[in-house]
């Protein structure tokens, strides 16, 4: 199923996965929260509790969608991270990756700390 993420001046449709986290995430929908910028990587708190799954990983793709256990955070990766090794996004501990952007994630750039982020079933 998609999803569209709007967040300043961007608004983008992604894909969620089929996964225990992007099904949480799905039936929680539609949230808003306020935006927290790291390196390249937007990130913020969504009403969901969800344990990292078996796959969890730390080093992701541009465009990758993931939740942050540790935090209860839904992740926007674009970029390196503080602690990436080059330009591969890196998130801070390991996120349960359920979703991917359509289009140019690096748009997310644009997005300011503090920023209204909505999240919605496309």
């Amino acid at each position: 199923m998609n999803i569209i993420i709007s967040v300043e001046n961007v608004s983008m449709k992604a894909e969620v996965f089929d996964t225990p986290t992007g099904r949480a995430i799905l039936s929680a929908l539609p949230f808003e929260s306020s935006a927290n910028v790291w390196g390249d990587e937007v990130y913020f708190d969504i009403p969901i509790k969800m344990d990292p799954e078996p796959d969890a990983k730390e080093t992701v793709a541009v465009g990758d969608l993931g939740y942050w256990p540790v935090g209860s955070a839904f992740c926007i990766f674009f970029g390196p991270t503080p602690v990436s090794q080059g330009d591969t996004p890196r998130a801070y501990s390991p996120v349960n990756v359920f979703g991917r952007i359509i289009g140019d994630a690096k748009l997310f750039k644009q997005a300011g700390a503090g920023s209204l982020v909505r999240v919605a079933k496309a």
